[in-house]
């Protein structure tokens, strides 16, 4: 239980704790992030917390043992005992949550929010759920908006389960998005894949055989992803051009040495009020084709990165406007992993159709292991540091409002017995009320439960108080305009904030080009 003794920096105000925080391997395919490294654990280590880690945890991101071992954590004897001991788990990729093909059918069916006639897909078993005991504190990419059924997997073990990709977008949660973390490095690898496949070279060279004329890059999306493309195809040489359906959007495209494309589309209501996309509808995804055919044919290298939480991501570049395509040219879309922007997209394949190369790369972060859990962690760790801010020992009332419900009939997927959180979860704060998906045994965060079907929570918030959750909007329904949905991990949309594949869509400072 936490001690009530204060320490931590002041501007922290972060209470003197007894966690252990466990940082298991990853298991997801080709996944080699870790969800902490060595040096993003210190500020923590002044709450007191203590770091458990599955030996080689880091070993695939560049981070060894040895590492950990030097900053004062220690090694579990392995995956049963991390589970056993830790009372937060710090994941990358949330357990349940990642298994092929489980969000393909959640998402392309997240038009129509299940009811008791048609529940949600049940996600395939992990062994890591399991493992999982009441009151334990999950910290990790749920995906919770494509994958509802695995937080309510989630909640019947009775985990306090928290999901990074929905922190809100204000000021004081920009240390902790790590949506937006990871499509920096997106935008980066995406531009790099480009090059590759490119058949010619991106900068003007002047030699004596004659001038190399420059190509030119097309960035469809101007969110953080798209501002990381843009610049590094600027630095490598490009021309680069970018179009994004915010007027907003053409100083932060400037900014970066690329040239802004205005096309005349209404565009009011594409954000919700979290600053994430919103879906539009069919016709507004059809005249924006219509109107970015010339910039597409126009382009050598075309990057999308436009998706909406939870659903498809939409498709911006037809087969007929690839078929108008030079030979030779690329198409690399960080969309793949929910359907693809492209309508002649293959998640995770490579294909070339009409002369065109059509890259579609799954979980681009993870193939830049070591910077990518570096951002990750210190994401994870200013979240946690604000979850323990003002940490105490819960209180009487909340450590019974926090105990799951009686065990139902299938008793063998529920957890054995109930506890509460290992410190106080404050709802009244906005970060952490809007990243809570699972507690005491219930889904609780308003999204989730509408896509499951399930009421909305009463009045009363967890230990007696007034609930100050928001009333939460409709979800948008699916366009015909969308594409098929596949894995998570891609975000954002051209109609607002795109940019966001494998990453967010909030837009920091653009780096310089």
């Amino acid at each position: 239980m936490p001690s009530l003794d204060q320490a931590g920096p002041a501007r922290h105000t972060m209470r003197r704790v007894s966690l252990v925080i466990g940082v298991p391997k990853e298991t997801a395919p080709g996944e080699r992030r870790v969800a902490m490294v060595p040096r993003a654990f210190a500020a923590l280590q002044k709450s007191g917390a203590q770091l458990l880690v599955e030996p080689g945890a880091g070993e695939a991101s560049g981070y060894p043992d040895a590492e950990y071992v030097e900053k004062g954590a220690r090694l579990a004897a392995g995956r049963d005992e991390l589970f056993a001991a830790a009372d937060v788990l710090l994941f990358v990729r949330v357990p349940g949550t990642w298994q092929d093909g489980a969000a393909a059918p959640a998402a392309a069916a997240a038009s129509t929010p299940p009811t008791a006639a048609a529940p949600a897909p049940a996600p395939p078993a992990d062994a890591d759920v399991a493992r999982l005991r009441a009151g334990q504190v999950v910290i990790g990419f749920a995906d919770p908006l494509s994958l509802p059924a695995a937080s309510r997997q989630l909640a019947a073990r009775g985990v306090t389960a928290f999901a990074m990709e929905v922190m809100p977008r204000i000021t004081r949660a920009q240390g902790m998005d790590a949506l937006s973390s990871m499509a920096t490095v997106a935008g980066y690898k995406a531009v790099l894949l480009a090059a590759d496949a490119l058949p010619r070279l991106f900068p003007m060279l002047m030699t004596a055989a004659g001038t190399v004329t420059p190509a030119r890059v097309l960035v469809i999306g101007a969110g953080v992803a798209g501002l990381f493309a843009a610049a590094t195809a600027r630095r490598l040489g490009a021309v680069v051009s970018a179009y994004d359906v915010r007027p907003a959007a053409r100083e932060q495209v400037e900014s970066v040495g690329a040239k802004f494309i205005s096309l005349p589309l209404e565009t009011s209501g594409s954000e919700d009020r979290g600053g994430y996309a919103r879906e539009m509808d069919a016709d507004f995804y059809r005249r924006q084709r219509e109107m970015m055919a010339g910039a597409v044919q126009e382009h050598d290298v075309v990057i999308t990165t436009a998706a909406v939480p939870g659903k498809r991501a939409p498709v911006l570049v037809t087969r007929d406007m690839v078929a108008g395509m030079a030979p030779g040219s690329v198409i690399v879309d960080i969309a793949a992993e929910r359907g693809g922007n492209c309508e002649l997209t293959r998640p995770g394949e490579t294909v070339v159709e009409h002369q065109v190369t059509i890259l579609g790369p799954l979980n681009l972060a993870a193939t830049v292991p070591y910077h990518a859990s570096q951002l990750y962690a210190r994401n994870v760790a200013s979240f946690l540091g604000h979850l323990l801010r003002d940490a105490r020992p819960p209180s009487q009332a909340e450590a019974a409002a926090a105990a799951p419900p009686p065990p139902p009939a299938r008793a063998e997927t529920s957890p054995a017995g109930a506890a509460p959180s290992p410190f106080a979860i404050d709802t009244a704060d906005e970060i952490t009320r809007e990243t809570l998906i699972t507690r005491g045994g219930e889904v609780v965060h308003e999204r989730v439960r509408q896509l499951l079907g399930l009421p909305p929570l009463a009045s009363a918030a967890p230990g007696g108080q007034p609930s100050t959750t928001p009333p939460q909007p409709p979800l948008p329904s699916t366009s015909a305009g969308a594409s098929a949905g596949a894995s998570p991990g891609a975000g954002g949309t051209v109609a607002a904030a795109p940019g966001t594949a494998a990453g967010g869509g909030a837009t920091p400072s653009p780096p310089t080009g």
